[in-house]
Parts: C-alpha cells; sequence; structure tokens
C-alpha cells in the first residue's frame, strides 16, 4: 500500500479506510491508497501553510534547481514509473513513457525560467519611486484527472513550485500510484516538507473540503465540465483564483488539397492516443465532399491496424478504456448510433476482461447526433462530410466547446481562415494533439477558464502588489 504525502511524512487517512486501484487491463486491484477526507484535507492545507513562508524565501534559482533535479530522477526511474501508469491508467507503454518523460521536461522547462520571476521599478517625478513587487499566492491545490494523471500533474506542479506558492495535490482515484512515486523523486530532491502535499481519496469529500478550505488561495481544475462547474462556485465566497481546463469536443477540418495520407494519420493518433480519453483528441471530423470517400477509406485501413490490448504487450497500439463508466458510455453510444448511422469499423467491446472497446469511424450521422454535441470521451470517431470551408467552420464551432482544433490544407488562405474563425484556444495546421509546455494551453466558451503551460503560467500563480516611496 502506498501512503499520502503530508508535510512531508508518509500518512495513512485519518480514518484508516482505504481504496482499491484496478488495473483496467485485467480488473485485477494492484494497489490500494488512502482513502481520505476532510480532516485529511485539512491537514494537508495546514502543512502548506507552514512551509509557506520558508519556501517563498527560497531565492528563485534554487526553487528551479530542485525542480531540475527531480526532473533528473523521474528521467532515471522513467521505466519504472511508465510501467505503474500502464498497470493503473491502461494505456500503451509507449504512451506512458512519453507522458512521464513529459513531465519531466516540464520540470526542467520551468527550472529554466527561474531566472524571470522579477518584479519592476520605475522612478517618476509626481509620485517617487513606483516598485511593482510578483509574489506567490500562498496555498494552491491541484485537481487532476485520471486520463493523463502525469502530465497534467506536471502542468500544475511546475509553475506554482518555481512561483514560491507550495500545493496540494489530489490526483484521481483510479490513478494515484504514480503520482505518489513521483513524490517520493521529490523528496529525494530536496523539496522541504510541506511545500508537496499529495492526498488521494474521493472529489465528493477530499476533493470538496480543498477547494473550499479558506486558506487556499487558488484551484487549478482539470477535470469534466459539470464538475469544473461546481469547482467554481464552491471556490467563489472564499474568492479563490482559479483555472479551469473543462475538456473538448475538437473538430478537424481535412480540406480537398490536403496531404490525405498526413491528415488521415493525424486523425486516427488524434482520436484514438490513449483510447481517445484525452481533452483535445480529434472528437469530430468535417472533410470536404470532394474528397470524403478516399479520406474514409483512409481513416478506415488505418484505424484497422491498430492493436487493442494491454499496454505492457508489445505491439498494442490502444490500451483499455480506464473505468467502467467510461466504458458503459461507449457501448450506450454505439448502441444509440447504430439505426441513425452507418459504422465504416469497430462499433463494440472486445474480449471479455478489461475495458476494451475496439477502435470506431462512423459516418452519415444525423446532425443532433450526440457525438456532434457533447464531448465522448472514448475511441469513437464521427466523419461528417460538407460542402466547403463555411459549413465545415460552422459544424466545428457548434458546440459549447472551445478548447482545439485542427485544418488540414496546403492553402496558407484557408489555414488563416481556421486560425481566425475556429473558436479554440489552440488551433492545430496540419497537425493534432501536440501541446509542448511552451505553449499556453486552455480553452474558450465552456472549455474552462485560464491558461496553463507557457512563461505566463507563472503570472498565474503570482499577484502584483504596487509600492510607492517617497523620501
Amino acid at each position: 500500500m502506498m501512503k499520502m504525502l503530508i508535510g512531508g511524512a508518509w500518512t495513512d487517512a485519518s480514518s484508516g479506510r482505504t481504496m482499491g486501484v484496478v488495473n483496467p487491463a485485467t480488473w485485477a486491484e494492484i494497489g490500494s491508497v488512502p482513502l481520505g477526507g476532510p480532516e485529511d484535507a485539512g491537514a494537508a492545507v495546514e502543512a502548506a501553510e507552514g512551509a509557506l513562508a520558508g519556501w517563498s524565501e527560497v531565492p528563485a534559482l534554487e526553487r528551479g534547481r530542485v525542480l531540475a533535479r527531480t526532473a533528473a530522477l523521474v528521467r532515471g526511474e522513467a521505466e519504472r514509473l511508465a510501467a505503474l501508469l500502464v498497470a493503473e491508467q491502461g494505456k500503451p507503454l509507449r504512451e506512458a513513457t512519453d507522458e512521464v518523460r513529459g513531465f519531466a521536461h516540464i520540470l526542467e522547462y520551468y527550472a529554466g525560467l527561474a531566472s524571470s520571476l522579477h518584479g519592476e521599478a520605475m522612478a517618476t517625478k509626481a509620485y517617487g519611486r513606483i516598485v511593482i513587487e510578483k509574489r506567490p499566492l500562498g496555498v494552491c491545490v491541484g485537481i487532476v484527472p485520471w486520463n493523463m494523471p502525469v502530465i497534467i500533474a506536471g502542468w500544475k506542479i511546475g509553475p506554482s513550485l518555481l512561483a514560491g506558492n507550495t500545493l496540494v495535490l489530489k490526483p484521481a482515484s483510479t490513478t494515484p500510484l504514480t503520482t505518489l512515486g513521483i513524490g517520493e523523486l521529490f523528496v529525494r530532491a530536496g523539496l522541504p516538507p510541506g511545500v508537496l502535499n499529495i492526498v488521494t481519496g474521493p472529489g465528493e469529500s477530499l476533493g470538496e473540503a480543498l477547494v473550499t478550505h479558506p486558506a487556499v488561495r487558488k484551484v487549478s481544475f482539470t477535470g469534466e465540465a459539470g464538475t469544473g462547474r461546481h469547482v467554481a462556485e464552491a471556490a467563489a465566497p472564499t474568492m479563490k483564483h482559479l483555472t479551469l481546463e473543462l475538456g473538448g469536443s475538437d473538430p478537424a477540418i481535412v480540406c480537398d488539397d490536403a496531404d490525405l495520407e498526413e491528415a488521415a494519420a493525424g486523425v486516427v493518433r488524434g482520436r484514438f492516443y490513449n483510447c481517445g480519453q484525452v481533452c483535445t483528441a480529434v472528437k469530430r471530423v468535417y472533410v470536404f465532399s470532394g474528397v470524403a470517400d478516399r479520406f474514409r477509406a483512409l481513416v478506415k485501413e488505418k484505424t484497422e491496424r491498430i492493436v487493442v490490448g494491454d499496454g505492457m504487450e508489445a505491439g498494442v497500439g490502444m490500451g483499455p478504456l480506464n473505468n467502467a463508466a467510461g466504458y458503459e458510455r461507449m457501448q450506450q453510444i454505439a448502441e444509440d448510433l447504430s439505426g441513425e448511422a452507418r459504422f465504416l469499423t469497430g462499433g463494440a467491446a472486445t474480449g471479455t476482461k478489461g475495458w476494451f472497446f475496439a477502435p470506431t469511424v462512423v459516418t452519415d450521422l444525423p446532425a443532433d447526433a450526440l457525438p456532434l454535441r457533447e464531448e465522448v470521451f472514448g475511441p469513437i470517431l464521427p466523419v461528417i462530410e460538407v460542402d466547403g470551408i463555411d459549413e465545415a467552420i460552422e459544424g466545428a464551432n457548434s458546440t459549447h466547446y472551445g478548447l482545439g482544433a485542427s485544418i488540414w490544407t496546403k492553402s496558407l488562405e484557408r489555414a488563416e481562415r481556421g486560425c481566425r474563425d475556429l473558436e479554440a484556444g489552440i488551433v492545430w495546421v496540419n497537425q493534432h494533439l501536440k501541446i509542448p509546455p511552451e505553449a499556453p494551453f486552455g480553452g474558450t466558451k465552456g472549455s474552462g477558464i485560464g491558461r496553463e503551460n507557457g512563461p505566463r503560467a507563472l503570472d498565474r500563480y503570482t499577484e502584483e502588489r504596487s509600492i510607492l516611496i517617497r523620501l
């Protein structure tokens, strides 16, 4: 059993209760963690409060060195951590390894920004000297989902700790193990006790207590839109800073001048990576009618090449869904579509054990079909035929989401049109699902508030104070 990290100590839940962690490919229990509750949330926040003054006074360059040392340890343990991530999350080993190394890259990126953390000063005749300080917010909370638990933890840990805050991190209940393993490496790297606390337990009790705690100054939440709205409401009475990344229904537009081989490969990867459980996955494709038949054939061919299985097995390109709820939802969506759409491939569960669902491509959907209105967090790809760019952009913008979008074309004019008119926080041209730490990440409309990643992520973990001096 792994334990929670609170104040530098590995602890059980105050209740003594635990919860199991299940391998989604085998349904076997692979470990257990404390089932934390409100008392544990309070203890973690108290530990973070106690560490805040000391950590915020550590020079930014030294804080960056701690991140860099941790990144080096993560790289050294990447094989072990990736195998643990496969076991609890289900993704193929190659994807898990990329995610663990990506976490290290995020820490390295923020370590490199340490020298940019400074204020400003100016002299004026009318007001004397003006000093603008950048100060850490204080105790922050990061709530991490189960789909990309390591990389998204990095988005919250890197900028918050570099900026001088302390952090309480709550991983999802189905994927806490790798995060706790990384917590051990922060301790080994010399991070002072209480600067990073990792607590495990259900969102409705532990998460709620963290979000409503009066000493918490910021909440960064990544997850489902309805839960995110509740987080915003719960945080409002104490005027917390918020970053909310609430998912998306990302469209891809394939124009008639696109490299169809490249577009089909990009769309298939963009949809079925991590079994389609990515907030910025391709969730709808709008393809020009003149190339629709050829494009659908390419997508079908490439989709049917994907090997589905346990992520630790060689050659596997897609693992299982992470949990029973997602598995049951895919079955229901496929059943609902069976009478109103044409399946090119897939459409059913595979095997007798594990939450495996075949990579699925559907076309000829009615305009009000659920995959064209809501986020489908799994391996179902709808392909919609359109007459041209106007119809494609209208369809792409027709949902209440606005996280990501891509356009596939050789035309600069069409690319610029997509970049201008697509309602999304990130727009790709001739690519999809690339999210480097250097680029701000977040959505418009119902996909959230604020941004993570990039140099300005540090601004979201600091607040400015103006000092006017006249002697």
